[in-house]
């Protein structure tokens, strides 16, 4: 199976473990692990492991501190999982290191499209942050300001991720492009 079809796959599994464990009192350290296991994975098939451990750690950075934000400013809460006040739970500060091993492999297609970048952090961080919250991981105050400002973040975030990504590329190897004929 391809690296590029593994890593969504991954991606796929952490996502679900850590939103079916936040949504289930007692059980968010659930997806913590999973999440530990599959960057654990992504790190051990890199080219360069420096690279993507400091991509995986800015990402849990940015993500715990926007989270954060939202939560504080009132926006949504975690109503399974909230472990300090203000903060943004372990299992979604654990997501932001998840979605950032796609950042070199799965969505490397992204890279230097900062416009589409900006729309799908926009369109696929709303749409995930709404699936969270049909599956009862995150209670909004208001849903259509919640999602508004999950998309303005995103829309902002996005491209910066890619921009990092392109900085701490791990997965040199894999940026060839696969329609490339090559030539002895």
């Amino acid at each position: 199976m391809p690296l590029i079809v593994q890593n969504f796959i991954l991606f796929q599994i952490g996502w679900f473990s850590c939103v079916i464990g936040g949504a289930t009192p007692g059980y968010s350290w659930f997806g913590v692990i999973a999440v530990a296991i599959i960057i654990a994975v992504h790190l051990l098939r890199a080219d360069e492991v420096s690279r993507e451990v400091i991509l995986v750690i800015a990402a849990m950075f940015i993500g715990t501190l926007w989270d954060s934000s939202l939560v504080r400013a009132g926006l949504f809460e975690f109503p399974h999982s909230q472990a300090i006040s203000g903060l943004a739970p372990f299992w979604i500060i654990a997501m932001w290191g998840l979605f950032a091993t796609t950042l070199n492999v799965s969505l490397k297609w992204m890279k230097g499209k900062y416009l589409l970048a900006s729309a799908f952090g926009a369109i696929g961080g709303s749409l995930a942050y709404y699936a969270g919250h049909q599956l009862n991981a995150v209670e909004f105050s208001d849903t259509r300001s919640a999602l508004l400002a999950v998309a303005t973040g995103w829309a902002i975030i996005m491209p910066a991720l890619m921009a990092m990504a392109q900085r701490f590329n791990g997965y040199p190897s894999t940026q060839k492009n696969i329609y490339e004929v090559e030539t002895a």
